[in-house]
C-alpha cells in the first residue's frame, strides 16, 4: 500500500472520529482503535468507501493489549506515518476534596499511561518511517491554564505537553515530528463523560456561545500531519474566539 497510514486512538467519538473522517477524505489509510466495537464497526462501514480502514477494539490503559494490536496489524497497515494519541477523558469537575479517588486513577491511567503505552509501542515504526512521520498528542488548555475542578485532568494534560516537548528532544535527527495540540472549549461528548451523563450540565456549558467543534480540531490535526517534512509545530493552542482568560480568584473576608 503506497498511501499514508494514520493510527488514531479513541476514534469512536469526538476529536478522534472527526479526525478519522478528515484523513479518510484525503485518502489516508486508517487504523482506528477504541473501546466501543459497535461504533468502530459503524465508522469502518462509513469510511471504507473512501479508503482502507482497519479497526481494533482497544483499551489503551492495557499495555499488553496495545502490544497485541500493533503486532497483529495486517502488513498493509504496519507502516504508520501519523500517530494521533486522542484517547483520553476528564472526570469529576468538582473540587479536588470532593472527588472519588478512582476518578483520579482513571484519568491518570487513560490520559497518561495509555498515551505512553501507544507511543512507546509505535516509536520504532515511526522512526523507521522517518521524515514526515508525526506524533500528534491531544492535550488541552487545561495543561497550561489552571481552573477550579481541573485537578488531575489539568495535571494529566500538563504531562502531555511536557512529554511531547521531551520526545522532540529525543527524536531529533530521526525526522519524526511531535506536536501537543491543546484545544479550548469544544462541544463534543467530553462534558457528558465528565459529568457522567448530565445532559443539562453539558447544555449549560455551551449555551449562548460558539465553542469549537470536533471538526475544527480535526482540521488542525490534519494540517499538522501534512506540513512539509521540515516543519514541526511544537504546541498548538486553539480556543474559540469567544473564550479567553479571566482574572485571578481572590478569597476575601466576608
Amino acid at each position: 500500500m503506497s498511501r499514508k497510514i494514520a493510527f488514531i486512538t479513541g476514534a469512536t467519538s469526538g476529536f478522534g472520529r472527526a479526525t478519522a473522517r478528515r484523513f479518510a477524505q484525503a485518502g489516508w489509510a486508517l487504523v482506528l482503535t477504541g473501546r466501543r466495537v459497535d461504533r468502530l464497526d459503524s465508522l469502518q462501514a462509513e469510511l471504507s468507501s473512501l479508503t482502507s480502514v482497519y479497526t481494533a477494539a482497544l483499551d489503551v490503559r492495557d499495555a499488553a493489549a496495545v502490544q497485541k494490536v500493533v503486532d497483529e496489524l495486517p502488513e498493509a497497515f504496519k507502516a504508520v506515518q501519523c500517530l494521533v494519541n486522542n484517547a483520553g477523558l476528564a472526570l469529576a469537575p468538582q473540587a479536588a476534596q470532593k472527588v472519588d479517588l478512582q476518578d483520579w486513577h482513571t484519568m491518570i491511567d487513560t490520559n497518561i499511561t495509555g498515551l505512553v503505552n501507544v507511543t512507546h509501542k509505535l516509536l520504532p515504526t515511526l522512526i523507521q518511517t522517518g521524515a514526515g512521520a508525526s506524533i500528534i498528542n491531544l492535550g488541552s488548555i487545561a495543561g497550561q491554564w489552571p481552573y477550579p475542578g481541573s485537578h488531575v485532568y489539568g495535571a494529566s494534560k500538563a504531562f502531555v505537553q511536557q512529554f511531547s516537548l521531551n520526545l522532540r528532544c529525543d527524536l531529533l535527527g530521526t525526522g519524526v515530528r511531535v506536536t501537543d495540540i491543546a484545544p479550548g472549549m469544544a462541544e463534543t461528548e467530553f462534558t457528558l463523560v465528565r459529568t457522567k451523563g448530565d445532559q443539562a450540565a453539558s447544555d449549560a456549558l455551551y449555551r449562548g456561545t460558539t465553542p469549537l467543534s470536533a471538526e475544527d480540531i480535526a482540521e488542525q490535526i490534519f494540517y499538522i500531519a501534512t506540513l512539509p517534512d521540515h516543519i514541526n509545530i511544537n504546541r498548538l493552542e486553539v480556543m474559540p474566539t469567544r473564550q479567553a482568560w479571566s482574572a485571578f480568584a481572590v478569597d476575601r473576608d466576608k
